[in-house]
């Protein structure tokens, strides 16, 4: 096996799109990335999209073809001190030379060229006052930033900046996709793998590359074989020698736990898996939001109240962050534990939506239509309607059906 200290992700990423696998909807001949890298046009743009799939490689790519200062940060450590160094360090464009006309006859501009490309990598991470620090130097071209998130950018970035940048969705990539990423990491550490042991990584992966090259190249650094097996790779997942990832299984099987703890009204247990995903780096705003869902879902009307403070929790979140933030968490994982629990809405709703599904669009009763034209209302829409009556007012294919069964 080829030792490096580099990740094994890193050292095969590709460095133009002739080594690009994924993502034709973007990188296609004629698409949009694709159009953006041959004419060397890079307007400020977010890469959204699932771990794995190409959103810091693409960004590199984009970056490179552009003569400008690139910088690099993560959200995650950077702060407005790293920002405004960045800011300082662009130089005053060259003033227009006197009487110098430009288009439309109006004074020519300062040189747009002098300006940066940053890439923030988890743009998400950036509080609210961070986005609006980089909002007036986007805006005047400044800096050109491209992002990249896991999370969908609609909730996560101010609608200011997010109006001056394009957004690229990336998709998570397919079994045939990993397998051609995974061959070529087998190349680079110089070993051999049968088939089986490419399928179980590419299944593994689901949808992320890192993750299958992660993996790969710890079972090389494990069993220092120059065939690694599926079995390898099964014994592997199980070693401690492997650093709990907050995008791979762990984080799934740890939220899963939080939640069903909070459901079973074991307020240590959920404490304790909320302080685990924390300290392992996981977003508190992923963890919020899954506790906004599980007042409605698990609580509801069981305690109305519920919805009101995970809101609250999510939003003292979002504006204080770390560390501070943990005690906003563990309020209201406490609450919601020991809430009492009522899915009777949730319930009923999801009843409705099958027979909407099962029964498509049936026709809403004549009397609790809207009526507002003449012709509507010789047609009977709104006759005989009463605003407060007990009969039931679905279609009348299902006519007195009761989804919901409970009593709030």
């Amino acid at each position: 096996m080829t030792q490096s200290p580099q990740p094994l992700a890193e050292r095969i990423r590709p460095r133009d799109l002739s080594g690009f696998i994924g993502q034709s909807h973007l990188v296609g001949v004629g698409k949009p990335l694709y159009r953006a890298l041959q004419q060397r046009t890079v307007p400020s743009m977010i890469f959204w999209g699932p771990p794995g799939v190409g959103k810091t490689t693409l960004a590199r790519m984009v970056a490179a073809v552009t003569e400008k200062p690139f910088y690099n940060l993560s959200a995650v450590s950077a702060g407005k001190a790293e920002l405004r160094q960045i800011v300082q360090s662009v130089k005053p464009a060259p003033a227009s030379k006197p009487g110098q006309r430009g288009l439309f006859g109006a004074p020519e501009s300062a040189d747009t060229a002098q300006s940066v490309i940053l890439f923030l990598d988890e743009i998400h991470r950036f509080n609210k006052a961070q986005q609006d620090f980089l909002l007036p130097y986007v805006e005047d071209g400044t800096i050109t930033l491209i992002g990249a998130t896991t999370e969908n950018p609609s909730f996560e970035v101010i609608s200011a900046l997010l109006s001056r940048m394009q957004v690229f969705t990336l998709n998570p990539l397919t079994i045939a996709e990993i397998e051609q990423i995974i061959v070529r990491g087998i190349a680079s550490l110089g070993i051999d793998i049968d088939d089986d042991g490419i399928g179980f990584l590419a299944n593994y992966a689901n949808g992320d590359a890192r993750a299958a090259l992660n993996l790969l190249e710890n079972a090389a650094r494990l069993y220092r074989s120059a065939a690694i097996t599926a079995e390898h790779l099964r014994e592997t997942l199980q070693s401690k020698h492997l650093r709990y990832d907050k995008t791979g299984e762990e984080h799934y099987n740890t939220i899963s736990a939080f939640i069903k703890s909070m459901r079973a009204s074991d307020v240590d247990a959920a404490l304790y898996y909320c302080a685990r995903m924390i300290d392992s780096g996981e977003d508190p705003k992923f963890i919020a939001r899954r506790m906004v869902i599980f007042a409605s879902e698990d609580v509801g009307l069981g305690d109305s109240n519920a919805l009101t403070v995970a809101n609250d929790v999510f939003r003292a979140v979002e504006t204080i962050g770390l560390p501070e933030c943990q005690f906003n968490l563990a309020h209201g994982v406490a609450y919601l534990a020991t809430a009492p629990k009522n899915r009777d809405a949730g319930d009923a709703y999801f009843r409705a939506l099958d027979d909407v599904r099962e029964l498509g669009n049936l026709s809403i009763p004549l009397h609790i239509r809207n009526a507002p034209t003449q012709l509507m209302r010789e047609l009977g829409y709104g006759e005989g309607y009463q605003a407060y009556t007990d009969e039931s007012l679905l279609p009348e294919a299902i006519k007195g059906k009761r989804y919901f069964r409970g009593q709030a």
